[in-house]
């Protein structure tokens, strides 16, 4: 048995600038495995049949169908440093992640699932990015520090607590806490139960029915974007937006953001708290209800 590795601080420090091309190839290195979840899972509500999930050592996209009686994960170990490919029957197999660039990855990657006999053909172009360069054709992209990487993947399990502690006080419908590799966030989103006219769409390489269904039924969204300045922010938004949502009291640090359209909680003034969940939780909760009365939910059965 290994003995248990020195306490780290719990909301770890992760400067974007000290980062951002890890970052950068990290996403694209996730968009891969990510579209082939989105190949062999089933189409769920809003998209969930495409997000990761965080686990004890990384990240998984949790057991994918290959065909009756075979499926298969693909897992990251973020700790060692591993992408592993297990068929519940069929062998298994794996590559370390070390710095390369993405078509490096992509090369490896499909021939790892070719050998396993797992080939899976996706739309090799990455989304929700402006500079959309195709998997097979990116060698921009090559950084991998596995420390920051580890850090991030750590920032995620303190995040998934919070918000999985926040969810527990929701009996309405609401998505799993995951995290979506089109931006690298993690989110979790509460429904009203109603309706939602066509969302207006507008995120780069990303087709109009992605947000339809995304954003079918009536929102309140929050989560984490290692995005913007400093060391990320936590956001809120709802869709449609009610009148008056946006002129909210967020609470201490937080703020509207004209620019995103959402309120934003920096991620240091989490990490730097004395209390860190009690911060962030406040704020969950100011901007849920912001959107809940504006938009006239029915509070009085949705919440515990």
């Amino acid at each position: 048995m290994n003995a248990p590795e020195a306490s780290p601080s719990a909301w770890p420090e992760l400067p974007l600038d000290q980062w951002l091309p890890t970052r950068d190839t990290f996403i694209l290195w996730l968009q891969v495995i990510g579209k082939v979840r989105i190949a062999r899972a089933p189409l769920l509500k809003h998209w969930w049949n495409a997000p990761l999930y965080v686990t004890g050592r990384g990240l998984t996209t949790s057991l994918m169908p290959a065909e009756p009686g075979r499926s298969f994960s693909i897992d990251l170990d973020l700790v060692d440093h591993r992408l592993d490919v297990t068929a519940t029957r069929g062998g298994s197999g794996g590559m370390d992640l070390v710095p390369m660039t993405v078509a490096d990855f992509y090369a490896r990657l499909t021939a790892l699932l070719d050998d396993l006999d797992l080939s899976t053909d996706i739309w090799p172009v990455p989304v929700e990015l402006p500079d959309a360069i195709p998997f097979a054709e990116d060698t921009v992209h090559r950084s991998y520090d596995a420390d920051q990487v580890t850090a991030f993947w750590r920032t995620l399990v303190e995040v998934e607590r919070v918000l999985d502690a926040f969810r527990a006080r929701y009996t309405g419908k609401s998505s799993p806490t995951h995290v979506f590799w089109g931006a690298l966030d993690m989110a979790a989103t509460r429904f009203s139960g109603r309706t939602a006219p066509p969302h207006p769409g507008g995120a780069p390489n990303c087709g109009p029915h992605v947000m339809h269904e995304a954003y079918s039924h009536e929102v309140s969204s929050s989560g984490y974007w290692p995005g913007g300045e400093g060391e990320g922010i936590f956001y809120s938004y709802c869709y449609p937006e009610p009148e008056g949502f946006r002129d909210a009291d967020p609470g201490p640090h937080a703020r509207w953001d004209d620019e995103l359209g959402e309120f934003v909680l920096p991620y240091t003034a989490v990490r730097t708290a004395s209390d860190p969940d009690a911060v962030l939780t406040d704020f969950l909760q100011r901007t849920y209800e912001a959107a809940a009365d504006a938009g006239s939910w029915d509070r009085a059965h949705l919440e515990r």
